[in-house]
């Protein structure tokens, strides 16, 4: 395993408890931001299908509404001069709310009607039913124009937002998981490759004391085979001791 797959630890004990830590809070983290992304994607879906829905009836409304521009200049002539003298200021208004979506921060365009029409008393001389309706038919484009303005604002938000968080969620499945567990398995074995060094260290210990304990034991058996045992003993050979006691497992 090359170091660059993994990251650059000293395995013990305490390494590979961290390990496992650090292991289990990137797979809470990847199944928090996969559910995210989930929410996200169905969000932004809907907000989709409703973008199509409000083109498509905003293609219809400004249809009807030049129309009934031609019909209100037919039935009344030239309006535009008086409809600039009575508007001294916005009749229909925008106010932003804020919407969260999976911890996503979208913004949220309403209309809403501050004070009362300037025109309402145009089209008394003539033609006050085409002008009305003409009123009536750019208020609802203007309303839906609103409406298209949010989704396209909260549609390119999200739209952004879940090429972050696919990002996010493929570098760590792909990366950091993958790496972790690349640690992991090499500091179990390296933990493992300590464990049978000391092993084989204390087999090698024991072995090489049964040796000693044996040539002693010979030792001792050919000395008392002639009778100087008590001599032997009484030199402080090194080799007679049995003081020392054997390794247990």
């Amino acid at each position: 395993m090359s170091s660059k797959d993994r990251l650059p630890i000293f395995p013990s004990r305490g390494a590979q408890m961290l390990m496992k830590a650090r292991l289990k809070g990137a797979q809470k983290g990847h199944s928090l931001l996969k559910k995210k992304a989930d929410a996200l994607q169905m969000r932004f879906r809907m907000i989709l299908s409703k973008i199509i829905e409000t083109k498509t009836l905003m293609g219809e409304v400004m249809k009807e509404a030049s129309f009934s521009l031609a019909e209100a200049k037919f039935a009344t002539g030239d309006f535009n001069q008086v409809v600039l003298q009575n508007v001294t200021k916005a009749w229909l208004k925008i106010k932003t709310k804020k919407d969260n979506v999976a911890g996503v921060t979208l913004p949220v365009f309403e209309w809403y009607e501050d004070g009362t029409d300037p025109n309402m008393l145009a089209g008394l001389s003539r033609g006050g039913q085409q002008l009305t309706k003409l009123k009536k038919n750019y208020q609802s484009a203007v309303k839906l124009l609103v409406e298209l303005a949010s989704l396209q604002t909260s549609f390119v938000t999200l739209d952004d937002v879940i090429k972050i968080t696919n990002r996010r969620v493929n570098a760590i499945e792909h990366v950091i998981i993958p790496r972790i567990e690349r640690t992991l398995a090499y500091i179990i074995s390296e933990l493992d490759e300590l464990e049978r060094e000391e092993f084989y260290r204390l087999k090698k210990i024991q072995d090489k004391k049964k040796i000693i304990k044996a040539k002693a034991e010979k030792i001792k058996a050919e000395l008392k085979a002639a009778g100087l045992l008590a001599e032997a003993q009484g030199s402080g050979n090194n080799m007679l001791d049995e003081g020392d006691e054997d390794i247990l497992f």
